[in-house]
């Protein structure tokens, strides 16, 4: 364990809200109506950047502000560049359009089937139940939908939904989204998620949600009993740097685990946030101390606005080879682009098979030595001579 990963390192607390009463602190629907929403109420903490004035100023009409007050304490607020900070708070650079960036970068509008509905892949959908956040990520593949900002006058339509999910049985996985389905009331989620466990052929929920990280006090009892009566439900939860393990979060994730949920977390690869080697083992182990599988690391989307955000592919490779045989390989994500336009998500991996011919398979391991194995494999009495082809790394791709 690095010695800052250590649970007495992890932040908690009520922070520039100490004075607060902490039933008041402790209450979810407490911490939405004290969100910061603006820049006066984010200059009464700390100063903003000429940019950060500018981005705030206008981002009503891209993506709507709002931070939680649990997680704006994560902010340091002396480091114009601070990690929390650049996911978080507007900058005038989300004005700068790119000419590969779209407001829908992943073709989500061509496969709705039904408000909200999107059926892309053959077996499983994608629903989005609402448009809304309890913070918003500046970096939003839906910018064009949650908040409202844009206009784009969302509403979900569960009961064409479900008649949608009903009437095709080749649906077997219903991932909820949005917006952050954890912000719909203890009423509504028990009803969604009784409707889909009605359906014989649904053998697979999973829910999308940042609500543990930006607001862990939504994590009731009374939700965790919705959730594990409906159960088995697999829950992705979206950290993106370590400091954002609090020991709420931890807390939140425990209370999750023992409701029966298996939680995976999604990060998304930012520049400046978590494209550093030692940023990105520190949050791995985190993880894993919650109850968290590490899934995935997604390359950053090709979202209208978010250029300034995104981290360069080369760093996503050389992160997955500093964890590859180098931590627990339960703290390995997959590395994935989802492809622009619709194509899905496609893994991508450093080289560690080099070369294939019809009889063997050349192999690099995390050290950069070359192995040879046979292609179609050997008896069980021979297969221990398989050899070490080299003490080097492979000359044709850089170790």
């Amino acid at each position: 364990m690095y010695p800052q990963d250590r649970l007495d390192n992890w932040k908690r607390g009520q922070g520039h809200w100490a004075d607060v009463e902490p039933e008041k602190w402790n209450d979810w629907v407490w911490q939405l109506q004290n969100r910061l929403r603006s820049l006066e109420d984010i200059e009464r903490y700390m100063p903003l950047s000429p940019s950060e004035r500018e981005g705030c100023r206008l981002a009503g009409s891209k993506l709507a502000l709002a931070i939680t007050p649990h997680f704006f304490n994560l902010i340091d607020a002396d480091d114009p560049e601070d990690p929390i900070r650049r996911q978080v708070i507007p900058r005038a650079e989300e004005m700068e359009i790119a000419p590969e960036e779209r407001d829908d970068p992943l073709g989500e509008e061509h496969d709705m089937v039904a408000p909200g509905l999107v059926h892309r892949y053959p077996d499983r959908v994608l629903f989005l139940v609402t448009d809304r956040c309890a913070s918003y990520c500046r970096y939003c593949t839906r910018s064009r939908l949650v908040s409202n900002a844009k206009g784009y006058d969302f509403h979900a339509e569960f009961a064409a939904a479900l008649a949608y999910i009903r009437a095709h049985q080749e649906v077997r996985d219903v991932l909820l989204s949005g917006g952050d389905p954890l912000l719909l009331s203890d009423r509504k989620l028990d009803y969604l998620l009784g409707e889909l466990r009605k359906i014989e052929h649904v053998e697979f929920i999973r829910i999308g949600s940042r609500i543990p990280v930006f607001l862990p006090q939504r994590i009731t009892p009374a939700l965790c009993e919705i959730l594990k009566k409906h159960g088995p439900i697999f829950l992705s939860i979206h950290v993106n740097h370590p400091r954002e393990c609090t020991l709420e979060l931890r807390a939140a994730c425990e209370r999750l685990s023992y409701a029966g949920l298996v939680i995976g977390n999604q990060s998304v690869l930012l520049r400046g946030v978590n494209d550093e080697p030692d940023i990105m083992k520190s949050l791995v182990h985190r993880l894993l101390m919650m109850r968290v599988r590490p899934y995935y690391i997604y390359q950053g989307d090709l979202v209208a606005g978010s250029a300034h955000l995104r981290a360069d592919v080369a760093r996503g490779l050389e992160i997955i080879r500093s964890l590859r045989g180098h931590t627990s390989g339960y703290a390995v994500p997959q590395y994935v682009i989802d492809a622009p336009g619709g194509g899905g998500k496609i893994p991508v991996n450093p080289e560690y098979v080099l070369a294939m011919n019809e009889d063997e398979v050349l192999l690099r391991n995390y050290e950069g030595r070359t192995f040879r194995y046979p292609r179609g494999g050997t008896p069980a009495e021979t297969a221990a001579d398989s050899y070490e082809a080299s003490a080097e790394p492979c000359s044709c791709i850089g170790g």
